[in-house]
C-alpha cells in the first residue's frame, strides 16, 4: 500500500496541474520555514508568519493526501481514470 501511495503521488505529479501547484506551494512554504527556523530570534511578525505557514503547509499536505486517497479508492473500485 505504501509503494502504491508513492506511485500515485508520482502519477498525480505528472497528470494533475492542481497536485503540482499544491506540491510547489508546499515546497515554497517549507523553504520559508527553514529560513525562519535558522534565525536565532524571531520578531513577533516572524513568529506569526511561522504559525501561519505551518498551518497552510499542513492544509496543502492534507489536500494532496486527499487526492491520493481518492485515487487509491478509485483503483480499488475500478473507477480510476487516466
Amino acid at each position: 500500500m505504501e509503494a502504491n501511495a508513492v506511485e500515485i503521488r508520482e502519477r498525480l505529479a505528472r497528470e494533475s496541474e492542481e497536485f503540482r501547484t499544491l506540491r510547489e506551494q508546499h515546497r515554497d512554504f517549507e523553504a520559508r520555514l527553514e529560513i525562519l527556523q535558522q534565525k536565532t530570534c524571531l520578531s513577533e511578525a516572524e513568529r506569526t508568519e511561522e504559525k501561519v505557514l505551518k498551518k497552510r503547509k499542513l492544509a496543502l499536505k492534507d489536500r494532496m493526501e486527499k487526492m491520493v486517497r481518492s485515487r487509491q479508492a478509485g483503483f480499488r473500485d475500478g473507477t480510476a481514470g487516466n
